[in-house]
């Protein structure tokens, strides 16, 4: 839900003012106010972050929850007042360590995992899947609690194209980390 509007766009530097705790994200210079995620919600992505964390111990990549603030098209040099796009992922998955700041990630993860609730259902298949695909995110997931479902998108020329739907009972194969996979029965255990 779009936070009201001002007359100059919001940026990084706002969001480094607000209190912590605040969930939002910039998009284009527009506040999103995130809701509180629910219990189900949290489930699903600790056991998401638990299959890789295990997996990536002692590994380049490094595997970040949310809240995680990812800044997709920061440059070097941008300023906080320059920066018009910032977003929390559920999961993040960061392999180029000089991504890595003390505000979060500066630049496209390698992996970005979204997990959908009633009022982002939309907003994670279209706005961010068109900004993830802009910034260069190599892999993205939308995780459906309500359907037990992953859906698995790849960079393939420039776009996130859908590689694989997975349900239940499958194993979902991570295509930016050679060897991992998610057991998808233990993600929606409930």
């Amino acid at each position: 839900m779009p936070l009201p509007a001002r007359q100059e766009q919001y940026t990084f530097a706002d969001v480094l003012a607000w209190d912590e705790g605040e969930n939002i994200e910039i998009i284009n210079g527009e506040a999103f106010m995130m809701a509180t995620p629910s219990r189900i919600h949290q489930e699903i992505s600790g056991e998401l972050f638990r299959q890789l964390a295990n997996f990536l111990e002692g590994k380049q990549c490094k595997v970040y929850p949310a809240p995680f603030g990812v800044r997709l098209f920061e440059q070097d040099g941008d300023s906080p007042e320059n920066v018009d796009t910032v977003v929390e992922p559920d999961i993040s998955v960061v392999c180029d360590r000089n991504k890595l700041d003390k505000h979060g990630c500066k630049g496209a993860p390698d992996l970005i995992v979204e997990i959908l609730s009633p009022s982002t259902r939309r907003h994670d298949r279209l706005v961010k899947l068109n900004l993830y695909q802009r910034a260069g995110v190599r892999e993205y997931w939308i995780v459906d609690p309500e359907n037990k479902a992953v859906q698995v998108f790849t960079l393939d020329g420039g776009a996130l194209k859908i590689r694989e739907d997975y349900g239940l009972e499958d194993v979902a194969k991570v295509n930016v980390l050679d060897g991992c996979f998610i057991e998808l029965s233990k993600v929606f255990s409930e």
